[in-house]
């Protein structure tokens, strides 16, 4: 009985041993095996991760450059540029030029990004600048001049505004400013805090709540809330309801409608003494923050009189604080018309 009973422990204890051979026979084949077999690219069996989506690769080169530039509670400052805007010695030098020599301007220059509507305009803006965005603009081409009410300055004005809700969406609060007006203070201290949409004028009757106003869309500045991001979603909607009718124009006449107040948007009209232009100009230049060439048709002309005012604001600087204090005055515009109804053409 007792040889029988070791013969049957040694028996058992083979069959355990054996097992334990066979699973880590298995587990090393499994190991070894399994990750060759995915690895293993052949015309029958290939794996791949799915892509992301080219939408959402956009998203996040839009997120970073928003981040890089942001300055306190997510706020940039956004203008839009192409080819003919972007190009040397064209508007985007004058533009950046003028945070260079303006009074406390130069460190708002950290929070510019620059969205560029072609890839000459983004080759020339990675060049000179850190914060720039290629916009896809679907195939349109958007590298030429474009000039008021042209179906080219029409699509370029909505997909701008369609960007900016984007944008909104994304949490970042922004002053939009075109790349036609000068910086020569920093305009925060003269904003509303408590507004959620406010934007320039071509012309101010002194009541910054009185929608009677005539806005300008060339200069805003919005927060990132929920009101905001509804009141762009039915301005970028409303294209339909008005065909043919610039951005602008059409803001002229939702301002007045009733789902302003229902959906709580507080806008804020911009006093032309400090956000001016040549439509209504900042006669005090110990006030004046930007001025804008509006009501000025074709880029030569914008060129030449924002390149005059550039000079009258240095000359301006190398005064005495007694001088300075005396009446000062614009010497252009020039070459610019003031006719009214020319808006930025681009």
């Amino acid at each position: 009985m007792e040889a029988i009973a070791g013969e049957a422990k040694t028996t058992s204890y083979d069959t355990t041993l054996l097992i334990r051979i066979m699973k880590i026979t298995l587990f090393t084949a499994a190991f070894v095996v399994v990750p060759c077999f995915f690895l293993y690219n052949s015309a029958a069996f290939s794996f791949q991760f799915p892509p992301i989506s080219s939408q959402g690769k956009e998203t996040y080169k839009l997120e970073k450059v928003l981040k890089n530039a942001s300055m306190g509670e997510k706020t940039v400052i956004i203008t839009t540029v192409n080819e003919a805007w972007a190009a040397n010695n064209s508007l985007l030098d004058i533009f950046i030029e003028s945070f260079r020599i303006g009074i406390n301007t130069q460190k708002l220059l950290n929070h510019l990004v620059i969205i560029t509507m072609d890839q000459k305009a983004y080759a020339r803006c990675i060049s000179i600048h850190p914060h720039c965005y290629a916009l896809k603009t679907r195939n349109k081409n958007f590298s030429k001049a474009a000039f008021f009410m042209t179906p080219d300055y029409m699509e370029m004005m909505w997909t701008r505004i369609d960007f900016l809700h984007s944008v909104l969406k994304m949490g970042y609060s922004f002053v939009f400013t075109d790349t036609d007006i000068m910086w020569f203070r920093d305009p925060f201290p003269h904003f509303y805090p408590k507004a959620d949409f406010q934007i320039a004028c071509d012309r101010f009757n002194g009541n910054s709540k009185d929608i009677n106003n005539s806005p300008n869309g060339g200069f805003m500045y919005v927060k990132s809330n929920n009101r905001a991001i509804k009141f762009y979603q039915f301005w970028y909607s409303s294209r339909l309801k008005y065909p043919g009718i610039n951005d602008q124009d059409i803001l002229n006449k939702i301002k007045h409608d009733p789902l302003i107040n229902k959906i709580g948007l507080t806008m804020r009209f911009l006093d032309t003494a400090y956000i001016g232009g040549f439509c209504a100009r900042s006669k005090d230049l110990n006030l004046v923050c930007t001025m804008h060439a509006n009501c000025c048709a074709g880029l030569g002309n914008k060129i030449h009189d924002l390149g005059i005012m550039l000079d009258d604001w240095r000359r301006y600087k190398s005064f005495t604080a007694n001088d300075k204090s005396k009446s000062s005055s614009w010497t252009v515009p020039q070459k610019c018309s003031m006719v009214r109804g020319h808006r930025r053409p681009i």
